[in-house]
């Protein structure tokens, strides 16, 4: 979401320019792990998140973790991912749910799931890669298999795997309604990781109605140990956008 002005690989080195440790993508899958770890070694930054695969995004796919009758697909972009996670040296990984179908009802989708999730925390154990979900807001992206907190929460609950935890997006929080900073609080011991944007819009920190003083605040104070990633939309150019990171 940031730097589109520049190709892909060349992003990594954008990144580092302007002091970033750390990047995440949606997806490395277009380039071999080779390509994408040399850009990001190139650039010094380290690999610290990418999502499970998509499959065709431009058609709208959103993944298939939720989708009754493609477990085989699922499993096979676990392991995928998996192997790009070992190359890039990236402990985490986010895994979409995918698209609710037609015909299938909420609850359906949310079992097969909670089922994927299981094996897919086991096997990404097994290769010391920590597995994310995150909920998405249904203005967003309509019909997402994972829309709110509480059900990221029951989701959580019913896999039931210390390897598998939750990826904390403010701007997601925000815009389903939710209290942000007391929910950060309370589920600070399973949150892996968090994103930051500001309502409405999805810009800069600071450039909305997201009161982002208290929001770091809370980060700061409570200890979590995690990367915050600026997953937003630049209003303008990227790097003359960056001055949030300086006031807050």
């Amino acid at each position: 979401m940031l730097y589109p002005e520049h190709d892909f690989l060349d992003r990594f080195d954008a990144a580092a320019a302007d002091g970033f440790g750390g990047v995440e993508f949606v997806s490395p899958y277009e380039f071999s792990p080779h390509e994408v770890a040399a850009a990001a070694r190139g650039a010094g930054v380290e690999v610290v998140l990418f999502n499970s695969p998509a499959g065709d995004w431009a058609a709208g796919e959103r993944g298939c973790a939720c989708q009754p009758g493609r477990q085989d697909l699922f499993r096979e972009g676990i392991l995928r991912a998996a192997d790009h996670a070992r190359a890039l040296n990236c402990p985490r990984v986010h895994i979409m749910a995918g698209l609710v179908p037609a015909g299938v009802t909420p609850e359906a989708a949310e079992a097969k799931f909670v089922d994927n999730l299981g094996w897919a925390a086991e096997r990404l154990e097994s290769a010391g890669v920590e597995a994310l979900i995150e909920p998405i807001n249904p203005v967003d992206m309509p019909g997402y298999g994972l829309s709110s907190l509480a059900q990221a929460e029951r989701v959580l609950a019913a896999v039931g795997h210390d390897n598998l935890g939750l990826q904390y997006d403010v701007y997601h929080m925000a815009m389903t309604g939710e209290a942000v900073v007391d929910n950060f609080r309370r589920l600070l011991p399973r949150i892996g990781h968090v994103q930051v944007a500001d309502m409405p819009g999805r810009h800069e920190p600071g450039s909305g109605q997201v009161d982002y003083a208290a929001v770091f605040a809370a980060i700061a104070e409570g200890g979590y140990g995690g990367w915050v990633g600026a997953e937003y939309r630049p209003a303008g150019g990227t790097s003359s956008g960056l001055g949030w990171m300086r006031g807050l």
